[in-house]
């Protein structure tokens, strides 16, 4: 992709109309295990608030989609889970934990159902929208749920609303699909929903699961049956930084979607890989982040004919990342992407400081950018532990994809 950039394009990808979709809903909001718990809903606040202040707002259409219904969550989730997670949102202290509800770090809550199916139903409606060509990209930061398996909650996490979006796209057609997930945990719920279905490709890019939850993504882990080769997973040493953290992602991705051709690329940018996360250990910038962002739009131009759906994820550094982060995500997938040094608005920042009392950040930069890394073409060190990393995930999934280790 050198020397080619889509960062501020003005065409508009074949046989689609209609600008990028930013699919919000207040409610989203009420996403909430509590006041002492990580996921603090603020973070979604705060991200809106500055998309709209950084002028991101007058760049897209903003869509608010309908909740997913039964039918849709059931492209995924058991009827039996679904049943339990609505007789939790009735009444919290009814919660079973047997199916995830109720626990430490997926506290039960009233109205959970209807505000998780709502998160799903934004990853679905962007799915709608971008596979019917009614819009490039589509963004739903306040999904990429991506722990949920079909009959638990897990990791914070009630329904897969990632999952259920490739699973909407697979009913409405399409024969191929990659999600790519660059969270810092391992996207394991998407793994398991399509561990023996040929049609979806998962690429997890996480921290070495012997270091962080949910202890799961070896480079072992590849699929089964006809699916053997579509399941992707790159463990990561705990530390890695911008250098080692691209030069993996390059290493990697590229090639595979270069391979799949997929229709639709579907992403997951949690913001937990961040140096200042407190529940994990990389060592990434805001600005390594951004350079993802922009390979994954490159990449879904140049493999998925532009389609292309970015979901938010994890991020547990509320005010000085997530918001950051997935501004730049949406600036991006509107083709107007905001540059690492431009200054964030004061009227944002005093929003933050009286909504968290916390001092916000000043710049879209953690002051990285331009980041670097050495190619994967220039030569490995199987000494070193990040291209053992990648050789491990090379040499277990490339030659089942036909590929050269």
């Amino acid at each position: 992709m050198a020397g080619r950039s889509w960062l501020n394009r003005t065409d508009t990808v074949a046989g689609m109309s209609g600008r990028t979709q930013l699919m919000w809903d207040e409610a989203v909001t009420g996403y909430d295990f509590g006041r002492d718990h990580p996921m603090d809903p603020v973070r979604l606040a705060l991200t809106r608030s500055l998309i709209d202040a950084l002028g991101l707002d007058r760049e897209v259409e903003v869509v608010a989609a309908k909740a997913a219904g039964e039918s849709t969550l059931r492209l995924v989730h058991r009827q039996d889970y679904i049943d339990a997670v609505k007789a939790a949102s009735a009444d919290p202290r009814a919660a079973d934990t047997s199916y995830g509800l109720g626990t430490i770090d997926d506290p039960a809550f009233a109205g959970m159902h209807e505000v998780s199916a709502l998160i799903a139903g934004q990853s679905v409606g962007a799915a709608e929208a971008v596979w019917r060509g009614e819009a490039p990209h589509a963004v739903n930061f306040a999904g990429g749920l991506h722990h949920a398996m079909p009959g638990s909650a897990s990791g914070f996490c009630v329904y897969n609303d990632a999952a259920l979006a490739i699973a909407r796209l697979l009913e409405l057609g399409a024969e191929r699909v990659a999600y790519v997930d660059v969270d810092v945990h391992h996207g394991d719920g998407v793994q398991a929903a399509f561990w023996e279905d040929p049609r979806v490709l998962t690429i997890s890019l996480h921290e070495d699961p012997r270091t962080l939850f949910p202890q799961t993504g070896w480079p072992e882990e590849t699929g089964a049956g006809r699916a053997e080769g579509t399941a992707v997973n790159v463990a990561l040493p705990a530390g890695t930084g911008d250098a080692g953290w691209l030069r993996a992602f390059h290493a990697v991705v590229p090639e595979l979607l270069a391979e799949f051709r997929p229709q639709v690329l579907v992403t997951q940018h949690g913001a937990d890989t961040h140096f200042e996360d407190p529940l994990a250990h990389l060592a990434v910038s805001l600005d390594a982040q951004r350079a993802v962002q922009v390979a994954c739009h490159e990449l879904a131009h140049e493999y998925a004919g532009g389609r292309w759906v970015a979901l938010g994820g994890g991020g547990y550094a509320v005010v000085e990342v997530v918001p950051r982060s997935w501004a730049h995500l949406v600036g991006i997938a509107a083709e107007r992407a905001v540059e690492p040094e431009t200054v964030i608005p004061e009227g944002w920042r005093q929003e933050v400081y009286a909504r968290t009392r916390q001092l916000g950040p000043v710049r879209m930069t953690d002051g990285r950018w331009p980041v670097s890394f050495a190619s994967w073409e220039e030569g490995y060190d199987p000494a070193d532990r990040l291209d053992q990393a990648v050789l491990a995930t090379r040499r277990a999934v490339f030659p089942l994809r036909g590929l050269l280790a």
